[in-house]
């Protein structure tokens, strides 16, 4: 059986107001074919997972899932329970339990669909998820249905975790009218009890309680029992409920009709971690252009280096070089760093609060120029891209569309494979390469309405160069036609990235695949923090009914 725990968070946001959309307008699918690559199938996924999805339904308003498959190892899902939160329904949907008779299949590549059933569905039909397996033991993961769409992960639980210690969060999302909202912090357990700090951002409105955080207190207990974790009698209330993955990574989703946070809390850090960190962020700008931003940060001792690097997507426009920044990051309180950034573009980016955790430092912006929220992860000296290896991919953002108004929000499952040199493809765009490249299958997901399925990928990569970059670049059946991607190796077998093409804002990560990878070898992927995406700022609309 699978563990679920239920908190509730309290802030002062008093002023938002509770409104909500509608509608059902189904995907118009497009079928392609490309070669599988990889030794995966349906044994790969045995056992009980944690998956998570963050995006928009079918009427464009936020949404999120969180829940449990329990997978059979040969295709078959025997139950699991399920959390959603949409700000179109009346009341979330709270522990509802997966039935059995749900179905998956794994492919070759590790490319995969599962499909599952619930009671009290406010959609009428069954969800179904793509994913991409890194491993048997974590994946990438997109709804990829005409209820959704949205981007999240999936990794195998650990049975009867009971979560103790300290932890460092990270969750963001949407409020019920349709404003994008973050909130960052820590807690630490000592049996029921938990204390700790967090900080807000409410539509590019930082709420940090003089930039010190505000104390964060309450309790926690077993099972699907309600519990409590506040800040202060002055704030209104914010309900979870908490999936463990494992004692050191946390799933949380929003259960409450106040907002749609999604997020994770790891095993907290004191020290800020020195050297070189891959970073990525992603959200909104105070100006509602959607915002992505990656690079270097080079830490030492309370300063962040001139050898720190970024590159960014602001609206469609891109940086064509990388562009020098520098800071500060002040001491810890409790585990709470302060980020002050120069240089950093555009230039109203200029503060973060920093959580340093297992994994690793997550980052909010405090300074009302935005409301963006990543992570930064300490980088492995030498590492590199290999050639002839397959790669899952998940990317997430806006597609920019070709006039204003119509953005969509985007979601991409892709394996590909880095080919041995003298392997050459000819792109759907008649685009020939002959070196570096890169062949697989990309699906997508979208709320333009327009779903591509096993479309045929062919590319190019270049790099890393000194700092870790690496260029990529493919061309696929999809509604951008095509991507050009900035990726960062952290360790040489995960890439953080950031879209840099004029046609879509979005972020994501690719991780190299082992389909032969055991539990004593397998690296913790999924300690690194993969941001839900913030919700883009849109009308709101009227709610959908739903039966509890």
């Amino acid at each position: 059986m699978s563990a679920r725990n239920a908190v509730v968070l309290v802030l002062s946001l008093s002023t938002l107001i509770f409104l909500a959309a509608c509608g059902n307008n189904g995907p118009t699918v497009t079928q392609g074919v490309a070669p599988p690559s990889g030794a995966f199938g349906n044994g790969n996924l045995n056992g009980t997972y944690v998956f998570s999805v963050s995006g928009t339904d079918d009427s464009g308003d936020p949404y999120a899932v969180v829940g449990t498959i329990d997978a059979n190892g040969s295709g078959g899902i025997s139950g699991g329970t399920l959390d959603m939160n949409d700000t179109a329904l009346t009341s979330a949907i709270i522990a509802a339990p997966v039935n059995s008779g749900g179905s998956y299949s794994v492919g070759q590549d590790g490319r995969g669909t599962f499909t599952i059933n619930f009671s009290g569905n406010p959609f009428d039909q069954n969800l179904t998820f793509d994913f991409v397996l890194q491993n048997s033991f974590h994946g990438l993961v997109t709804e990829f249905d005409s209820n959704a769409t949205g981007s999240g992960t999936l990794d195998v639980q650990t049975a009867g975790v009971t979560p103790a210690g300290s932890y460092a969060f990270s969750f963001s999302g949407a409020t019920f009218n349709g404003e994008p909202f973050a909130t960052a912090g820590n807690f630490t357990l000592s049996g029921t009890t938990a204390t700790g700090l967090e900080d807000f951002n409410a539509n590019s409105e930082a709420i940090t309680n003089s930039n010190a955080g505000y104390p964060l207190s309450g309790t926690i207990s077993a099972e699907g029992t309600a519990t409590t974790l506040a800040t202060s009698s002055t704030f209104g209330t914010l309900t979870f409920d908490v999936f463990p993955i494992d004692s050191s990574d946390l799933k949380f989703i929003e259960v409450d009709s106040i907002a749609t946070l999604v997020g994770d809390a790891f095993t907290e850090s004191t020290t800020m971690p020195t050297g070189n960190l891959v970073f990525t962020l992603a959200g909104d700008l105070s100006s509602e252009a959607p915002f992505a931003a990656g690079g270097i940060m080079v830490t030492s001792g309370g300063d962040i280096t001139n050898a720190s690097s970024e590159d960014y997507n602001n609206g469609g426009n891109v940086s064509t070089v990388p562009e020098t920044f520098t800071g500060t990051y002040g001491t810890g309180t409790a585990g709470r760093f302060s980020v002050s950034l120069s240089g950093f573009l555009p230039a109203t980016v200029t503060t973060f609060v920093a959580y340093p955790s297992s994994g690793g430092v997550l980052l909010m912006e405090t300074d009302g120029g935005g409301i963006t929220s990543g992570a930064a992860y300490a980088q492995t000296a030498g590492a590199t891209f290999a050639a002839s290896q397959g790669y899952g991919l998940n990317l997430s953002g806006l597609n920019l569309g070709s006039s204003t108004g119509s953005a969509s929000e985007i979601d991409d499952i892709a394996e590909f494979a880095s080919a041995a040199s003298g392997t050459s493809c000819t792109a759907s765009s008649g685009t020939s390469y002959s070196s570096d490249t890169l062949t697989g299958v990309t699906d997508e997901n979208s709320t333009s309405g327009v779903t591509a399925v096993g479309q045929a990928l062919c590319g190019q990569y270049s790099g890393p160069d000194s700092t870790g970059r690496l260029g990529v670049v493919y061309y696929a059946n999809t509604t951008n036609g095509g991507v050009g991607l900035t990726a960062y190796t952290v360790d040489g077998t995960t890439f953080p990235f950031i879209e840099s093409d004029d046609g879509q804002v979005s972020s994501g990560v690719f991780v190299q695949q082992n389909a032969s990878a055991t539990s004593s070898s397998v690296a913790k992927t999924h300690r690194m923090f993969v941001p839900p995406a913030i919700f883009h700022a849109h009308a709101a609309k009227q709610k959908r009914q739903t039966s509890k």
